[in-house]
């Protein structure tokens, strides 16, 4: 255990857990959460989504803590470590290639994010629903404007990275999230005191069980495992830089409960609003782009300068959140490269920047301006979110939880799950039935659903 006290730490258990939250919250909270609860009945979609955190997420997160602070490394090393040099390294390996990859792509719609801040503060993103899509048909296709944006997003990303995980990554996070909660509840506020709004509250908190259905389970089962960055490396990676004292099982229930507090509220934000200038709550993913504009400048038509305001502070907390999800995904790499090409964090930080400039450049060209950049049918950033989304992550999730349950030795299982006995393992049992048996068949189920076979 050398290695982990020489290791950089983060300061405080507050870091801890507002660091590896701003990991699971991001756009999968405020953005794609919203969407997915709208097209699946809404209330009904959210209890279920609660529950799967429960038996998918948490034991999932628990399974990379244990292998990210007992490796006291990079993911891959972590991994290495614990496998004693078996073949299961390579799901490490796995875990870097995608979190590095996810970062390339990422980074273009985190871009996206700063345009409709800058659009929002000039007011250009106002208008009716054809203009909006028109606007962001626009940009999104045009051949520089969303590559200077994502090189924008990743120099903010860089420039806190290179400071390291106290200096930069704790303190980041501890400006960040309460930042992203202030404003969340600024908007919910507002949108809340709209005409009609009761409709969208009830439409989130009043279920609706004659919605239920297998696609309802699976997409909340998705979700649930894609909002909490599970296989990305974020988390394996964060939690190299616990300490011994850390509560693994306290930890990964304080972050689940953050990430679903956001996710509820992201909801109350945006449905209030819609149904209060009757926009349907199953806009899908063109919710956030193309349909919010259009309905914040209707909902306070009345007063322009408080549908202003609400505007601009929507698009600036989609760019803070986007921040501490890439943020966790840049340093995934980063400490790889660091750690296995024994050069500086700086360099380290550098070399991943750059490359995922080059990498976003190119997925940003291939939805317009180079529209023959593709393989297989689909542009480049759709292909990078394919691979990435539905064949690497819940294969590194389901090699981690067999990994966990039935490989690696029980006792540092058990020594890190109860933190060398000083904890109860009231829960340990319960946790090993899920990573064993439960979350192996949950993600199989995701895995099947994506690829529409179910």
């Amino acid at each position: 255990m050398a290695k982990a006290t020489e290791r950089a730490n983060f300061g405080s258990k507050l870091g801890v857990v507002l660091a590896t939250a701003g990991s699971a919250v991001g756009l999968g909270n405020v953005w794609r959460f919203p969407y997915m609860a709208g097209e699946n009945g809404g209330a009904a979609f959210i209890l279920v989504y609660v529950v799967c955190v429960l038996v998918l997420g948490i034991p999932c997160m628990i399974s990379e803590f244990i292998i990210g602070r007992h490796g006291a490394a990079n993911t891959a090393r972590a991994y290495e470590r614990m496998a004693g040099g078996s073949a299961w390294k390579y799901v490490g390996y796995l875990g870097v290639l995608t979190g590095f990859l996810i970062t390339g792509y990422y980074a273009v719609v985190s871009g996206w994010c700063l345009q409709y801040v800058w659009g929002a503060l000039v007011g250009s993103i106002q208008g009716d629903a054809e203009y909006a899509q028109n606007y962001f048909g626009e940009f999104s296709s045009h051949p520089v404007k969303p590559i200077l944006w994502t090189a924008i997003f990743l120099g903010i990303t860089h420039f806190v990275i290179v400071r390291g995980v106290r200096n930069g990554i704790e303190r980041v996070s501890k400006m960040m999230m309460p930042l992203l909660f202030i404003l969340l509840l600024i908007i919910v506020v507002a949108s809340c005191m709209l005409p009609d709004a009761g409709k969208g509250i009830s439409f989130l908190f009043k279920p609706d069980f004659s919605k239920f259905d297998k696609n309802v389970f699976l997409g909340a089962l998705g979700q649930s495992f894609y909002s909490l960055s599970i296989a990305m490396g974020c988390i394996c990676t964060y939690a190299s830089y616990f300490s011994r004292r850390t509560n693994l099982l306290g930890s990964s229930l304080q972050i689940c409960v953050v990430d679903c507090l956001v996710a509820i509220l992201a909801g109350l934000m945006i449905f209030p609003a819609a149904f209060s200038v009757g926009i349907s709550p199953d806009s899908g993913a063109s919710l956030v782009f193309i349909t919010l504009p259009n309905v914040f400048h209707q909902a306070f038509a009345a007063v322009p300068a408080i549908g202003y305001i609400v505007s601009v502070l929507f698009y600036v907390l989609l760019a803070v959140a986007a921040l501490t999800s890439l943020i966790s995904l840049h340093e995934v790499s980063t400490a790889f490269l660091q750690e296995e090409a024994h050069i500086s964090r700086g360099k380290a930080a550098t070399v991943v920047s750059v490359s995922c400039i080059i990498i976003g450049a190119f997925c940003s060209l291939s939805l317009g301006a180079w529209d023959g950049l593709s393989l297989f049918g689909m542009p480049l950033f759709d292909l990078f979110d394919f691979v990435t989304g539905q064949i690497f992550l819940p294969v590194g999730g389901l090699l981690t939880c067999i990994f966990i349950g039935w490989v690696a030795p029980r006792q540092i299982v058990v020594d890190e799950f109860t933190n060398w006995g000083t904890l109860k393992s009231t829960f340990l049992g319960v946790f090993l039935f899920c990573v064993r048996f439960v979350c192996p068949i949950c993600i199989i189920c995701i895995f099947l659903h994506q690829l529409n076979v179910i």
